[in-house]
């Protein structure tokens, strides 16, 4: 059985089955062709998978196409940054990068054809005159005044837009489809425009460049693309796709197929919303762990496999929905808790002096790296007389309920020994700064021999062997699922989004932390070593053990 048998069908496999079934297509050839004019989102993730997945698993190929026409908004930055998160991913495409501009020629070619077949005149009305005439969905549009001009004179014409001979904003090319269509994107589309700058792969060679609609369907049908897969805003757009491929003297027609794009809750998707977080400093930057960019959950500690079960989860189909965050973040704890070994971290930290421990003594206790997998090993942990543990761990005073450390009772430290606090010390303020206990040196890894029953187990950080470290918890970076609904979205950003620990303590191996490595920290959540603060010792919560949103959500 193929790898494509074994997973979950959806409309784009019924599809192709049908096509290799009938001998239409002998071969899956798929694409991925993104803008280089931004960093690539969870949405984005959602069309590598399935179009490098597609590819996988029925033994074809998938090319990665850069589509590279408005060189104005683009970068190298951002091609590099797409080549990135595409490996992170686990996909590799067919062959060389590719790139519109690569077929800049023939696509010039195949617009004097148009020309030629008297499918394709310049216009010289403005952007704004362009609009006005092309009407809207209850009046038709009415034909430009050059609509008529002849083959010779846009033949003219457009060898001067070429040779840069008129300027910016005068004149454009145009199809000559139909003014009266229902469909806006058949009402005499412009497909090549004047743009005076210069490109990061042609130069200055060209001041005209061809639009995303021209372009793409001619792009696909000279890389011999079998199927073309985007999103459902691009519906309407096909009927243009076909048209073009209908009317030039091209052999391959690919078949374009549209399906839901993914929205994610907390969150916004739009690439508008996603730069005013990052230009009016909202959020640290485009890697920010809030955001829903591949940088920003890479850093975050989101497995990549994660979000490829989480793409293989949500599916494929042409219905527009949004999908719960608590999905995606069932997907990473899955993946984490499985593959992430376990430490001991003191986000609060304060102080435990054992007043029966031997000041001098340090003794190594033996934990596991995970509870259910031997195969991960063992670690040695640092005992001392003076421990630290979460400030949240002790009380004073507390009901049954409360299995920590109080005053006067007994915990265990995990892996370690069963403790009594016995008095505190406090500063002016009145805040707690050392915790005095004692320790019972029968309980390692055994219960009192008396019987007594400790049902708190705690964790701690030995106070002279533990690594300072800064913590950051994230969470959602809104409080409201749909923000992209509210008059100002900024407004209902999640105060509460990063909490800073900046005087934590953690295991000592963890000072030999690679960046991104994946580490459950016991009764913590999930945290990894920050890829961009390597200066110092910084860990990012990924996310909590459990969805600590679950009764939010189920109230509101």
């Amino acid at each position: 059985m193929s790898q494509a048998e074994n997973r979950p069908s959806n409309f784009i496999r019924q599809i192709i089955d049908a096509d290799l079934a009938s001998g239409k297509h002998e071969q899956v050839h798929t694409r991925f062709p993104p803008e280089p004019n931004g960093h690539l989102h969870i949405g984005h993730a959602k069309s590598i998978c399935l179009n490098f997945g597609l590819a996988q698993d029925y033994q074809g190929t998938c090319n990665l196409r850069f589509d590279d026409t408005n060189p104005e908004k683009e970068e190298q930055e951002f091609v590099d940054g797409i080549k990135s998160n595409i490996h992170w991913l686990g996909f590799e495409w067919d062959g060389e990068v590719r790139h519109s501009s690569d077929y800049f020629d023939r696509l010039h070619g195949y617009a004097v054809e148009l020309i030629e077949k008297g499918l394709a005149y310049v216009c010289e009305l403005s952007s704004d005159e362009i609009r006005e005439y092309r009407g809207n969905l209850k009046e038709p549009g009415r034909n430009s005044p050059y609509r008529e001009r002849s083959v010779e004179e846009n033949l003219e014409l457009f060898a001067k837009m070429k040779a840069g001979e008129i300027a910016e904003g005068k004149a454009c090319l145009r199809a000559k489809i139909d003014m009266a269509s229902s469909f806006m994107c058949m009402r005499d589309p412009v497909i090549y425009r004047i743009k005076f700058a210069e490109h990061h792969q042609t130069g200055n060679r060209w001041c005209i460049y061809p639009m995303y609609d021209f372009t793409h369907c001619i792009s696909d049908a000279i890389e011999g693309i079998s199927h073309s897969l985007c999103t459902l805003e691009f519906q309407d757009n096909r009927r243009l796709y076909d048209w073009v491929l209908d009317n030039i003297s091209i052999e391959c027609h690919p078949r374009q197929y549209e399906f839901s794009r993914l929205n994610l809750e907390y969150t916004v998707m739009s690439k508008r919303k996603l730069t005013q977080l990052v230009s009016e400093d909202l959020v640290e930057g485009w890697d920010d762990p809030r955001m829903p960019t591949i940088s920003g959950m890479r850093r975050r500690g989101y497995p990549a496999a994660s979000i490829r079960d989480f793409c293989q989860r949500i599916g494929v189909t042409k219905q527009e929905n949004t999908i719960e965050m608590s999905l995606l973040e069932a997907c990473v704890r899955d993946e984490l808790n499985h593959n992430a070994p376990r430490a001991m971290s003191v986000l609060e930290p304060v102080r435990i002096v054992i007043e029966n421990y031997d000041q001098d003594k340090v003794e190594m206790l033996t934990a596991p790296n995970h509870p259910s997998n031997e195969a991960m090993g063992s670690r040695e942990i640092p005992f001392t007389r003076e421990i630290f543990i979460d400030r949240a761990d002790f009380r004073e005073e507390a009901n049954k309920k409360y299995k920590r450390l109080v005053l006067n009772k007994e915990v265990r430290l995990r892996y370690g020994y069963v403790v009594k606090a016995t008095r505190v010390d406090k500063n002016e303020a009145g805040e707690i700064e050392t915790i005095y206990c004692e320790y019972d040196p029968q309980t390692l890894g055994q219960d009192p021999a008396d019987g007594r029953k400790v049902k708190g187990v705690i964790h701690w950080v030995s106070a002279s062997h533990g690594v300072p470290a800064e913590i950051r918890s994230y969470d959602r970076l809104f409080k409201v699922p749909n923000p992209a609904a509210e008059d100002d979205f900024k407004t209902c950003m999640n105060p509460e989004s990063l909490v800073l620990h900046p005087h934590a303590v953690v295991e000592p191996m963890l000072a030999e932390a690679t960046p991104e490595q994946a580490y459950q920290f016991e009764r913590e959540g999930y945290f990894c070593r920050d890829n961009k603060h390597l200066d110092r010792l910084v860990f990012n919560r990924t996310v909590g053990l459990r969805d600590s949103w679950a009764k939010v959500e189920n109230k509101g």
